[in-house]
């Protein structure tokens, strides 16, 4: 059996370095992997370097540069970061949106004409069908869009049909790793350590954003899911079921306080609209959201899947609680 390259975009992200790593400690020798990074003198380059990645230069800026490090590719992994530090000038140029539109597509193409057998685009919901109609609910990016990370993502996925790459669409979700870098726990007033969610009593899907590699590298095993959108979590928790994991994790009580979706669109931070949007959506459609994400499926594909309690198992030392 001849080995199988796998490109991997994002490669020294959370997604892709993922891929990278479950990759190189698959014992059964089927893939190679090609980290893409704009920087492959930055240390977590060289770290998948040194653990035995081939590292390329790649940026989704540059189509031609992108086109190459996919030439001899039997799969491609694509992820874009809607998070990306951008200059005033770029930011001035076009939205977060607009970038990952047109880093989607520069990956389409570049799949196309390197000629690509499997693809990968790690996506998410389209929000906007469930908000439909709605006045509740603001809409951003000048009325495009009501979470734009989202639905810039999934109206994305048909460009990968439009320029005729085969792919499977692999859905994520909340990361448990938020805990440890943006949503830590914090001290109230009197003390207590608390986590504010607006997310009222329903449950939120969360998944380890390692296990995002894992399932990647086994969609890359299962062709015949070429053309199906995957959908994948770790867990289905309500508020009060994360907060007593972390407290039985940390030692020390932890208290879930949600906050009304109103209320949380005016907290003082850039993203405080499209993040409210964000956990309407998943409180609103749980059982839509939750029901795509079968936990039992997403075992088959990575029989390591860990649950928050798995996974705060390895990383509760990280968490800040200060």
């Amino acid at each position: 059996m001849s080995t199988k390259l796998i490109a991997v975009v994002g490669a020294t992200g959370a997604q892709g370095g993922g891929l990278v790593r479950a990759i190189l400690a698959d014992s059964s020798g089927e893939f190679a992997v090609r980290a893409l990074t704009r920087d492959p003198e930055s240390a977590k380059a060289k770290a998948l370097a040194a653990a035995g990645a081939e590292v390329v230069a790649a940026d989704l800026d540059d189509e031609p540069s992108v086109r190459s490090a996919f030439d001899g590719a039997y799969g491609a992994f694509v992820v874009t970061n809607y998070w990306a530090q951008r200059s005033p000038e770029e930011e001035a140029g076009r939205t977060a949106a607009e970038m990952e539109l047109a880093h989607a597509e520069t990956a389409a193409r570049a799949a196309r004409d390197a000629g690509v057998a499997h693809l990968i685009w790690s996506t998410l919901d389209d929000t906007r069908p469930f908000f439909d109609g709605r006045d509740d609910v603001p809409r951003l990016d000048d009325g495009r869009y009501t979470v734009p990370h989202f639905d810039a993502k999934a109206e994305a996925d048909e460009l990968f049909t439009k320029y005729g790459v085969p792919t499977t669409n692999l859905r994520t979700t909340f990361y448990f790793d938020a805990f440890v870098s943006g949503m830590e726990p914090v001290r109230a007033e009197d003390g207590t350590l608390t986590i504010s969610m607006p997310m009222a009593d329903k449950p939120l899907s969360g998944i380890a954003s390692e296990d995002i590699g894992k399932a990647a590298r086994a969609v890359f095993k299962r062709p015949g899911l070429i053309g199906a959108t995957i959908s994948i979590a770790g867990d289905h928790l309500t508020g009060d079921q994360y907060a007593a994991a972390l407290t039985e994790a940390l030692g020390e009580k932890v208290a879930y306080r949600p906050l009304p979706w109103e209320r949380y669109r005016a907290l003082d931070f850039p993203y405080a609209v499209e993040f409210s949007n964000m956990f309407q959506y998943y409180a609103e459609n749980h059982e839509v959201f939750t029901g795509d994400r079968d936990l039992d499926n997403v075992r088959d594909l990575n029989p390591e899947l860990q649950s928050f309690a798995d996974w705060l198992a390895a990383h509760k030392d990280a968490i800040r609680t200060t």
